[in-house]
């Protein structure tokens, strides 16, 4: 389970500017840093880093703001604790789920040696003598591999014979830990290595990390598979990773499109030729985690390029399952003859390769088209049949708003009734695909025979992942008080839509909107704002949590550093960052710091002085409607008023005459 202490040390280790800086130019400007907002289109630089606070915020169409927490979040399609997960393996700090979790080896000393692994192989490819080294440079020569692809992509060859074991066991690893990386496997009560004799190409996780690697087999040997994987470890799961998704992140984000293909070679070919947002599937079957991880650049196309024989098919058909739940569009390549993606470019340039990318058709039309081809239509049994056979592979999709369009295209091509093809899909149970299958199985022995070498879950976290959720509805931003737009949520009369500014009082929404602004300023200059504290206990908040991040700001010690100071207010407000981080006033010109949190403890008090005054109003006129005005409590109430009236007067003076200058 993430700790309060795990979020720190975390907060701590990581630059905001630093991470931001990674996708978005970021030009200074005094304290702060400015560029174009990651998430959503501009032309004006609207986004604000602080790295004094950690805070970040969108003054244009998105106004989305936060810490570093809700960056990655935002960025990276993550939660909450997988934000944690994220820029702590960034960071290389060591959380305490994992200490708690993992009774083996520690995931840095693990990936510390498989990269060191990675090193030796790609040495063994580059220099080594023999006639291992000299088939492995020439199966990838084969392929148009040359020195410097082998360099780019830093592929390898792995000798076997215990060689790998001897080096790493050199650089002080242990039997335990090279057998949890998958490294090695015991054998007969000795350690081999489990590459033997193949080329070698590594796989990165996001972050550019090596986590496994593929080995393709050079000489032909009794019973064994051409490509052999590194099997799922602490740090590495073939059905959560994608080859070359470290490389190809980047433009999935800047196009909107991910093309996946079959093969490791596949993809550096593509990569070479310009195509640098292919990835391929990790010796499984494509899946929906697949999918989540490229949605996390927001892609809205994913093309698959499946190879045209049996096998494409079975992977395109597999597919078909998740086209309902991703928001990309699903279409399908099948290359001229037959032919993968490297083979096409060996004879074709990257037009070429363009052009089949443009011609691209919707995986369900190219699965259809491809089954149905195969079937003998000519007679109405032979249709049933067919219908049975087709209704399994829409069964995923039962309860899918497509299964009309679908079960229509079906009924259509074997001239069925569209109401009974819809009933025979709905009544088909869906089918585990048979790789699934194997996979389930093999997890479920691994439990059941060494329940003490299986990885512990973690604890669930409770709370963190609602408190990353959007601002709720009962709290309204300032940005809703200026243009005319407002949070909208759900009537619960009618379920139509209303805005929830429109319940405020226009007192309540200035409010809150200055609030907002002094306790952005309180998290940027505490110490400018401490001496006012005594008049900010007598005010009325409009929004009780604005309180509560107030006191817990204001009770950090003199001189304590902005970023500590919004930890505070984090710690009674999980909101906060988001809060903190929309204040314009900090950053705004025409006042220096006092001048500007003399006004905003003005304001805050003017209208806090107005509430009261129209309190004291309902107050008086509740009593006199009940039959109970006056006496000594009506008399203090006028009192109160004319006090409170006296002091708006004052104040709206004060504030007008610096508004004037």
């Amino acid at each position: 389970m993430l700790s309060d202490e795990d979020k720190e040390r975390v907060r701590q280790a990581t630059d905001i500017v630093q991470l931001v800086g990674e996708t978005v130019e970021l030009r200074q400007r005094g304290r702060e840093f400015w560029g174009c907002c990651p998430f959503h289109h501009e032309k004006t630089p609207s986004f604000k880093v602080d790295p004094a606070t950690g805070l970040w915020h969108c003054f244009g169409a998105c106004s989305e703001g936060g810490d570093v927490f809700k960056y990655v979040m935002k960025r990276e399609n993550l939660s909450f604790p997988d934000s944690i997960r994220y820029l702590a393996d960034r960071a290389g700090i060591e959380l305490s789920e994992d200490k708690s979790a993992s009774r083996g080896p520690r995931k840095n000393r693990l990936i510390e040696a498989l990269t060191l692994a990675d090193d030796y192989y790609h040495t063994m490819l580059m220099r080594g003598r023999g006639d291992g080294p000299a088939a492995a440079r020439a199966y990838l020569a084969g392929r148009g591999f040359g020195s410097d692809v082998c360099r780019r992509w830093h592929l390898g060859y792995a000798p076997g014979r215990g060689s790998l074991v001897s080096y790493l066991r050199g650089k002080g690893y242990s039997p335990k830990e090279l057998i949890a990386a998958n490294l090695a496997v015991e054998r007969s009560g000795r350690l081999a290595d489990w590459f033997y004799d193949r080329a070698m190409f590594p796989i990165h996780d996001e972050q550019g990390r090596t986590i496994a690697f593929g080995g393709r087999i050079l000489r032909p040997a009794n019973n064994a598979p051409k490509y052999l994987n590194t099997r799922d470890t602490t740090v590495f799961n073939k059905g959560k990773h994608l080859f070359a998704y470290d490389r190809a992140k980047e433009t999935m984000a800047a196009t909107g499109t991910a093309i996946v293909c079959e093969g490791y070679t596949d993809v550096i070919a593509m990569h070479e030729a310009g195509f640098t947002n292919a990835v391929a599937a990790l010796g499984t079957a494509f899946r929906i985690d697949h999918i989540r991880l490229m949605e996390r650049q927001r892609v809205s196309r994913i093309i698959c390029m499946f190879d045209g024989d049996e096998a494409g098919q079975r992977a395109a058909e597999r597919a078909v399952q998740f086209i309902d739940k991703t928001s990309a569009s699903m279409v399908c390549v099948v290359l001229p003859n037959g032919q993968d993606p490297m083979e096409f470019l060996s004879s074709h340039d990257a037009p070429a390769m363009q052009a089949q990318l443009d011609a691209a058709v919707p995986l369900m039309d190219f699965v259809f088209t491809k089954r149905l081809a195969g079937y003998d239509l000519s007679a109405p049994g032979r249709r049933v049949k067919a219908l049975d056979e087709m209704a399994q592979l829409l069964a995923p999709l039962k309860n899918s708003v497509l299964l009309d369009e679908y079960a229509t295209q079906l009924a259509d091509a074997l001239g069925m009734d569209v109401a009974e093809t819809k009933r025979v899909i709905r009544e088909k149970p869906v089918k585990e695909s048979e790789p699934e299958a194997r996979e389930r199985r093999r997890e479920g022995a691994a439990r059941t025979t060494a329940p003490s070498m299986a990885p512990v879950a973690a604890a669930p976290y409770l709370g963190d992942e609602d408190d990353y959720a959007p601002v709720p509805d009962d709290y309204v931003p300032a940005d809703a008080y200026e243009g005319g737009g407002a949070p909208v949520a759900a009537s619960p009369s009618n379920g139509g839509p209303f805005s929830v500014s429109r319940m405020l009082s226009g007192d309540e929404r200035m409010q809150v909107a200055v609030e907002r602004e002094l306790l952005s300023m309180l998290a940027a200059m505490p110490d400018e704002v401490r001496p006012y504290a005594d008049r900010l206990a007598d005010v009325m908040w409009a929004d009780g949590r604005h309180e509560g991040m107030a006191w817990a700001m204001l009770a950090t010690p003199e001189g304590t550093a902005p970023a500590d100071v919004v930890a505070a207010a984090t710690a009674v407000e999980p909101d906060a960052p988001q809060i903190l981080s929309s204040g314009r006033v900090v950053s705004s010109p025409g006042m220096d710091a006092r001048e500007k949190v003399a006004f905003l403890v003005d304001s805050v008090e003017l209208y806090s002085c107005k509430r009261r005054v129209r309190e004291i109003k309902a107050r008086l006129r509740q009593a006199g409607d009940s039959g109970s005005a006056g006496g000594e409590d009506a008399e203090a109430l006028f009192e109160q008023a004319t006090a409170l009236q006296k002091r708006i007067n004052a104040l709206t003076k004060k504030l007008s005459a610096v508004v004037e200058q």
